[in-house]
C-alpha cells in the first residue's frame, strides 16, 4: 500500500469519525427540536460527498488499481448505509419516499435542501483539507490548482442512459431487499452499488445521486451546467421513477392479468 493511499484511507476515516461524533452531538441537542432529521441529513450526505471526493482523486489522480478502488467503494457504501442514522443522502431517494408516503412532501423538499447545501459545504472543504497537503498526492493536486475534468466519456445520450440504468439498478435493488436483515442488506446494496460503479464509472462516473453529482461532478470542466443537469440530476432521477413504477404498477399488472381464473367446479343437473 502506497503511502498516498494510505493519508487518503486515513482521511476518510477521519471524515467519518468526525461525521459520526457530530451525528450523536446533534442527535441528543435537537431531540426535542424536531430537527435532528434534518442534521442527520446534512451531516450524512456531507459525509457522502467528502468521502466521495476523496475516493474520486485516489481513482483519477492518484490512479490507483481499479480492483482496489471497487474495494473501496464497497467498504465505503457499507460504512455510509451503516452510520447514516437514518437519512437518505439522495434526492431521488427522497422522493421516492414521499410517493410511499413514507415522508410527507414538505420533509422530502427540506431534506433535500439539506443535501443539496451539505452537498455544497463538502465541495467548498475539500480543497481546504487537500491544501495541507497531508501526502504527495495530496500536495501535486493542490500544486495544479485543484483541477476536475469532465468524467463524461460518451455522447450526452448514451451517458443519460448510462446514470438512469445505474440508479434503476440501486433502487431495484433498496426496494426488493427491504424486507432483509440490515446486517445483510447492507452489504447487498453495497454489492450492487460496486457492479454499477464498475459497469458505469467509466461513462460518467456511476454518481446516480443528484445531489453527490452536485459536489463531485458539476465543478468540472468540460460540459455544460445543462449537460450536467441532464445526465446526473434527470436520469437518476428518471430511473428511480422506472424502477418504483415499474414494480409497483406494471408486475402487478402483468400478474393479476396471468394468473389463471378462479376454479369453479360444474355443476351438476340434479337427476329428475
Amino acid at each position: 500500500m502506497t503511502a498516498d493511499v494510505a493519508v487518503s484511507l486515513s482521511v476518510l476515516a477521519g471524515i467519518v469519525l468526525l461525521s459520526e461524533a457530530t451525528r450523536r452531538l446533534l442527535a441528543r441537542a435537537l431531540a426535542d427540536t424536531g430537527l435532528a432529521v434534518y442534521a442527520m441529513e446534512l451531516v450524512s450526505t456531507f459525509q457522502l460527498c467528502c468521502c466521495t471526493h476523496e475516493l474520486k482523486l485516489l481513482a483519477e489522480v492518484g490512479g490507483i488499481e481499479p480492483r482496489l478502488a471497487l474495494t473501496l467503494t464497497y467498504l465505503a457504501s457499507v460504512v455510509h448505509a451503516l452510520t447514516f442514522s437514518g437519512a437518505i443522502g439522495n434526492p431521488s431517494g427522497a422522493l421516492e419516499h414521499a410517493y410511499h408516503a413514507r415522508l410527507t412532501g414538505r420533509c422530502a423538499l427540506q431534506r433535500i435542501a439539506c443535501q443539496f447545501a451539505a452537498a455544497c459545504v463538502a465541495r467548498a472543504a475539500v480543497p481546504v483539507i487537500w491544501g495541507l497537503g497531508l501526502s504527495g498526492l495530496h500536495l501535486r493536486h493542490k500544486l495544479l490548482g485543484f483541477p476536475c475534468l469532465s468524467p463524461i466519456h460518451a455522447p450526452l445520450p448514451k451517458a443519460a442512459a448510462v446514470e438512469l440504468a445505474c440508479a434503476f439498478a440501486v433502487q431495484t435493488a433498496v426496494t426488493h431487499t427491504r424486507a432483509v436483515e440490515e446486517k445483510y442488506r447492507v452489504h447487498a446494496i453495497a454489492a450492487v452499488i460496486t457492479t454499477v460503479v464498475y459497469a458505469g464509472g467509466s461513462t460518467t462516473g456511476a454518481v446516480f445521486n443528484p445531489a453527490l453529482a452536485f459536489s463531485t461532478q458539476f465543478p468540472c470542466s468540460g460540459n455544460s451546467f445543462l449537460d450536467y443537469s441532464l445526465v446526473y440530476w434527470l436520469s437518476p432521477l428518471l430511473g428511480m421513477i422506472s424502477s418504483v413504477l415499474l414494480f409497483d404498477k406494471v408486475v402487478p399488472l402483468l400478474r393479476s392479468k396471468a394468473a389463471p381464473p378462479p376454479y369453479r367446479p360444474l355443476e351438476t343437473k340434479k337427476r329428475k
